[in-house]
């Protein structure tokens, strides 16, 4: 077999010198640096135009929720963000404790006036039915939590009767 014949012109190639390596990888750098969007370009609506299919307007950008988070601790910070006033209420329960709210819907006067206009055989409001209605509600979900149920003393009370007539008779 015959080997290729070696030709002696540009059988070496000329070596570069450190200064050029420096200068080829600080290009390299300056192009790397460059790349990706521009600054504050996820805010910037105009730069990317998007169109929905349904007419409306332009979805946001930005990446997760966007619901208000509440900062800081406890009701006051929870009230500013909820629209809904049955959340709102549902958030004050949470915050006091079942006796004691059982406690406070007791002792309410607004209650006291209404549920006294109801044995004098006064008519209410539609509000104030409601209101009567939604109170009344609670305080038995309150005490069915805490285990009160009025209908076992009127049945010891019975039971108690019951056992002296036999007694008796």
């Amino acid at each position: 077999m015959k080997q290729p014949a070696r030709t002696s012109s540009g059988s070496k190639t000329k070596r570069k010198t450190r200064e050029m390596l420096n200068q080829e990888a600080r290009d390299r750098k300056r192009e790397k640096k460059h790349r990706g969007n521009a600054a504050g370009s996820r805010g910037n609506l105009h730069a990317q135009p998007q169109k929905r299919a349904n007419g409306g307007k332009p979805e946001d950008p930005r990446i997760g929720s966007k619901k208000p988070v509440p900062l800081g601790s406890g009701v006051s910070a929870t009230k500013n963000h909820l629209t809904d006033k049955s959340a709102s209420v549902d958030a004050k329960r949470v915050a006091i404790p079942p006796q004691e709210e059982l406690a406070m819907l007791e002792n309410d006067e607004r209650l006291d006036t209404l549920l006294d206009q109801l044995e004098k055989g006064a008519s209410l409001s539609a509000e104030d039915q409601a209101w009567l209605d939604q109170t009344l509600d609670r305080i038995d979900a309150l005490m069915e939590l805490l285990g009160i149920d009025l209908n076992d003393d009127v049945k010891e009370e019975n039971a108690e009767e019951d056992l002296y007539r036999l007694l008796k008779g």
